[in-house]
């Protein structure tokens, strides 16, 4: 039996459209979660509450994402996800980017127990919605989980997300597994490994080793190839000729919404840009830097007819 499969959400890259055409082309994926909702000048931005409106998200199997530092945000932000009707939220400890984590979100999160403590007695108290956390080792020290996980094991969650790097790191160096077999040891909830995952033996790997292992999360490894969780589930590995002209269908669906809704070919430009970011192994280094340095959507066009 197939381990559960997720899908790592990606701030600029897995907004909704993204997620849906990943969805009806690719498939394979058990859950899909929305890039963080944050506050921000006292409100949320809209772009952020477009990609979790319901019907945007129809037929998707999609869980919203918050990133909080205070209750204050934790109650705000969890109200917006009850009123659009959602089920449950994932609680964001683990993004390791500086504007936020220094901010004491995220992976900054996680050196401020007492703020941790409060969000947990929150969530024993909340009965109308299920709750999960995705969260790194710490922000500066590889301990910070400890007594992060004392906490959130007393309380009621869906599972634990865990990608063992500290969020100084970002995604440099490697992966602590001697700390995630520590994590897996002491935690009372499913996990759910993240974190250089890139192929289906990465994947068939962990499930051997980690037979407890509730689910795998893959954001970079699925923008790279974006049929792998689909090649994993049905164990067929596809060669490039079968990939590409799936690629190509995703990426033209992904052409066509953006010329409906952008304000300008320059945006069109941008926004088409990042599907490719991530597979320069996949397209080859000439035609990759041929489409990463178009100056115009016009050159870039061509130079996407050149996969």
């Amino acid at each position: 039996m197939n381990i559960p499969i997720h899908f790592a959400p990606l701030q600029g890259y897995t907004d909704d459209v993204y997620r849906r055409i990943h969805h009806e082309l690719m498939g394979g994926i058990h859950t899909y979660y929305t890039p963080f909702l944050r506050m921000e000048g006292g409100g949320v931005r809209s772009k952020d509450m477009r990609d979790i409106r319901p019907e945007f998200n129809e037929g998707v199997p999609v869980v919203p994402q918050i990133i909080v530092k205070s209750m204050k945000e934790f109650e705000f932000l969890t109200k917006i996800v009850e009123e659009k009707e959602y089920t449950r939220v994932d609680i964001n400890m683990g993004c390791p980017f500086p504007l936020q984590a220094k901010h004491g979100r995220g992976s900054g999160l996680l050196a401020h127990v007492d703020i941790v403590e409060e969000i947990a007695k929150a969530i024993a108290s909340k009965c109308e919605l299920k709750f999960s956390v995705k969260m790194r080792l710490g922000w500066e020290n590889v301990d910070e989980w400890r007594p992060v996980l004392d906490i959130l094991n007393e309380i009621p969650l869906e599972q634990i997300t865990l990608h063992p790097r500290i969020g100084t790191q970002q995604y440099k160096g490697t992966v602590n597994m001697e700390a995630f077999d520590e994590f897996y040891a002491l935690c009372k909830h499913p996990i759910i490994y993240n974190g250089d995952v890139t192929s289906i033996k990465d994947i068939q790997n962990l499930e051997e080793k980690y037979p407890k292992l509730a689910g795998v999360m893959i954001g970079r490894g699925l923008l790279t190839r974006p049929s792998l969780a689909s090649e994993y589930v049905t164990g067929v590995e596809l060669s490039w000729e079968k990939r590409r002209p799936v690629l190509l269908d995703f990426h033209d669906r992904l052409k066509a919404h953006y010329e409906t809704t952008a304000n300008s070919e320059a945006q069109v430009h941008s926004r088409l840009r990042l599907f490719w970011e991530y597979m320069e192994e996949e397209l080859g280094r000439k035609v990759y830097k041929k489409i990463m340095k178009a100056g115009n959507l016009k050159n870039y066009l061509n130079a996407v007819r050149e996969i």
